[in-house]
């Protein structure tokens, strides 16, 4: 089995959800007593928010890479960025380490086109929805439509996740929005939509919607347990 390499703690909550996740799936696959080998650095999410609001993505990316490195050194066979956020630096990370980062819009692109979606909506972060890191990626290299929502909602959407997701705050207020916005996107043409902030699912899951959702915390733990056990 090789070693899964962990940057977490954007936020912590979210993070848990791949510790979890990531044993249960290896124990699925080999039963027993078995767990995954993981090795984690959580980070001070305080200091990465600061540098997303001030745009500094470049010293971001720096501290990223260092902990990509810290994860190789000690033994890592395999890289994940526990958000998706933050694979705005992916490719910076990328650089400073020798062993593979597994790209969480590779694995949701790679979903949906073996889903046979060929129009998806998104929900994440303001820098998710409206930069090109993630979806321009998805676009690009699946053919794979993406849908935003409108900016207002995009604000909604945003402002939920820091002002109450990372911090373990679920409402059932704020599900409700995340559900109207969905309702749009599927009204627009959305055949699924993609979770892209790793917060989200633990706010909505699969019975709330009417339309299929992408964990992408899921699959990213999916992808990384089919790495380790191949």
């Amino acid at each position: 089995m090789k070693t899964i390499g962990l940057i977490g703690g954007m936020s912590w909550e979210s993070t848990r959800s791949y510790y979890e996740s990531i044993n249960r799936l290896v124990n699925q696959r080999l039963g027993g007593f078995h767990s995954a080998k993981i090795i984690m650095i959580s980070v001070d999410f305080a200091e990465i928010e600061w540098l997303q609001q001030r745009g500094d993505w470049q010293k971001a990316g720096e501290l990223l890479a260092e902990c990509g490195q810290k994860l190789e050194f000690a033994g890592a066979d395999v890289v994940l960025i526990c958000t998706n956020t933050m694979h705005r630096v992916a490719d910076q990370v990328q650089q400073r380490i020798s062993i593979p980062l597994l790209h969480i819009a590779d694995v949701t692109g790679a979903y949906l086109q073996k889903s046979g979606y060929t129009k998806s909506g998104l929900l994440g972060t303001r820098f998710t929805m409206e930069q090109d890191f993630y979806k321009q990626h998805i676009i690009e290299k699946y053919a794979i439509a993406m849908l935003i929502p409108p900016r207002e909602d995009r604000q909604v959407v945003h402002d939920i996740i820091y002002q109450e997701l990372v911090k373990g705050e679920f409402n059932s207020r704020s599900k409700d929005q995340y559900l109207k916005i969905i309702a749009t996107l599927a009204e627009n043409g959305a055949q699924s939509v993609v979770l892209g902030c790793t917060e989200i699912g633990l706010l909505i899951q699969q019975q709330d919607s009417p339309l299929p959702l992408l964990d992408t915390t899921e699959l990213h733990c999916q992808a990384a347990v089919e790495f380790a056990l191949m």
